[in-house]
């Protein structure tokens, strides 16, 4: 016994040592614990901004610059004082810092302008600090809202440019690590010079200054007319570039609580389908004059009206327009004319050949969202029906399908893809997109668009277009009035006023569609409508001396 007794007391002591290391490691004195509570730590995820887009000129549409966001130490802040901020920051906020917090973090507000984090930070509110971050910024506000989208709180993309292109544009965030030291002062573990990651750029092909014509015109338009949504889409027919997109309603992605209304974001070019009326007749002309079925000579006859296996088919001009060639049923606009071609076509030929001018499909423009629209097949085309579709009724399309099939119609028979992103590049700089003209089928041959654009010019000097005539250039175009559809019925008193057209007449650079949906006041038909608009557009484009080399 005397023996071991030296090892146990050996090893006792061997316990004890061992037992002490645990408690101070994993059971440290409450000092230390206070001390390290008074210098605060935390790790937050900050925003580290993200690539450019720009016009197809280099003007900024969105960027990323430096903001404040403000957070609360629940361990100091006193509920009490929230109403010493009730006029910097929503009831809402003030309602929630009114009660006692938990844990030792709590944002207060994101990405706020420095002067207004200014305001807040002067009040020297215990508890509150601030720290450094990048905010998405939208140079033109409303101007291509649509087009150029907006991101989350924490950048990421949502709509339009920003969501398609997020790959790109997006940086990672920062993991930034905050302590206080012993005065009580917040430290900021990780230098800002760090704040800047690498990320890539896009260059889309919008003109701002185009943009800016469009969106203002049409919004006047829509304004004055009370009508309940528009748009306006411009085109260059030659290779497919967008050069303007604009929607209306609008919103601005700067204002946060507007991207709360779907009526605000949704773009009308590319997620709205309505019947196109009459500026569909010249794709259906068209398609019949190509195949053979009518001659630019043939006669027609129009009483006013005409009855067509199950339905009637009435035209605006009651009295009707007599004797009409292809050329007079274009420029007169007349539906009775027009019902005569649809009856002629084959159906299961027609069918093909507008799903081959690509309706009822989506452009793959690079916006999410976009509808297909909708074409029935050619079984479900009995009565009426071929008659309605050569007028514009039964289809559904969305606007950029029919400014491109003017586009071919311009450029001499060639259906585009249209595109909006010139150059996408990496965070390294290197070019990872760049669009280019696409050319997807040959729908018409030189000759018929030749023909059909001198038709479309007639309808401008002489027909139902003339308001969309320009003292400044020779513009071609076609009217439409179509009525709006609800659960299969007319809705009457609503209508859809359009106007599809292109310019110079000679050398297209231009193709355009203006679309007024719902108009209540100053008329409801494309010619007294949507015309004129097109027209304001055209002149002010033309006098800006804009054309597109």
């Amino acid at each position: 016994m005397r023996e071991r007794l030296p090892w146990l007391l050996i090893g006792l002591f061997f316990v004890l040592v061992g037992w002490r290391i645990v408690n101070v490691q994993l059971l440290p004195d409450p000092r230390v614990v206070a001390q390290a509570d008074q210098q605060y730590w935390a790790q937050v995820s900050i925003s580290t901004g993200r690539g450019t887009i720009e016009d197809r000129n280099g003007f900024p549409l969105a960027i990323s610059a430096p903001s404040i966001s403000l957070f609360i130490d629940p361990l100091y802040w006193n509920p009490s004082r929230a109403n010493e901020l009730s006029s910097l920051l929503a009831p809402e906020e003030i309602r929630e810092i009114s009660r006692p917090l938990e844990g030792r973090f709590r944002w207060l507000a994101r990405k706020l302008e420095p002067e207004k984090a200014d305001k807040i930070m002067r009040l020297s509110l215990p508890g509150i600090f601030a720290i450094k971050e990048m905010k998405r910024t939208y140079s033109g506000g409303k101007l291509a809202a649509h087009v150029v989208g907006f991101v989350d709180i924490d950048d990421r993309g949502l709509a339009g440019i920003e969501y398609e292109w997020d790959r790109v544009l997006y940086s990672p965030p920062q993991a930034k690590v905050l302590l206080r030291n012993a005065a009580g002062n917040l430290l900021d573990v990780l230098p800002s010079h760090l704040m800047s990651h690498g990320r890539g750029s896009v260059q889309v092909t919008i003109d701002a200054r185009i943009q800016y014509i469009v969106s203002r015109h049409l919004a006047r338009g829509a304004e004055r007319h009370k009508a309940q949504w528009g748009t306006v889409i411009c085109m260059d027919p030659r290779d497919g570039a967008i050069l303007a997109m604009a929607s209306w309603p609008t919103f601005d992605p700067n204002n946060r609580k507007e991207l709360a209304f779907p009526e605000l974001t949704r773009n009308n070019a590319i997620n709205r389908v309505y019947e196109p009326g009459s500026t569909f007749k010249p794709v259906v002309m068209s398609l019949a004059l190509e195949q053979g079925y009518v001659s630019s000579k043939r006669e027609f006859h129009c009483r006013g009206e005409v009855k067509v296996a199950d339905g009637m088919i009435r035209d605006i001009h009651r009295g009707g327009h007599g004797k009409l060639t292809p050329l007079d049923i274009i420029v007169k606009s007349c539906n009775v004319g027009m019902a005569q071609v649809g009856i002629i076509l084959p159906s299961r030929e027609t069918y093909s050949c507008l799903k081959e001018w690509g309706f009822g499909i989506p452009t793959g423009i690079e916006l999410g969202g976009e509808e297909g629209g909708l074409i029935n097949p050619p079984e479900t085309w009995r009565g009426v029906t071929p008659a309605n579709i050569a007028i514009g009724q039964g289809v559904a399309i969305t606007p950029l399908q029919l400014v491109r099939a003017f586009s071919a119609i311009a450029n001499g028979g060639v259906l585009l893809r249209p595109y909006l992103v010139e150059r996408a590049f990496d965070a390294r700089g290197r070019l990872v997109h760049e669009g280019k003209r696409e050319a997807l089928a040959r729908v018409l041959s030189p000759g018929t668009a030749s023909w059909m654009r001198g038709a479309l010019r007639n309808v401008v000097l002489n027909g139902t277009g003339v308001r969309a005539n320009s003292s400044l250039v020779e513009v071609a175009g076609k009217t439409g009035t179509a009525q709006v559809a609800k659960g299969g019925l007319y809705e009457k008193g609503r209508h859809v006023a359009s106007f599809a057209g292109f310019w110079p007449f000679e050398d297209p650079r231009f193709v355009m569609i203006v679309v007024i949906g719902d108009p209540k006041e100053g008329g409801y038909q494309g010619g007294e409508v949507a015309a004129p608009i097109f027209r304001d557009i055209v002149d002010e484009i033309t006098a800006s001396r804009l054309e597109q080399t």
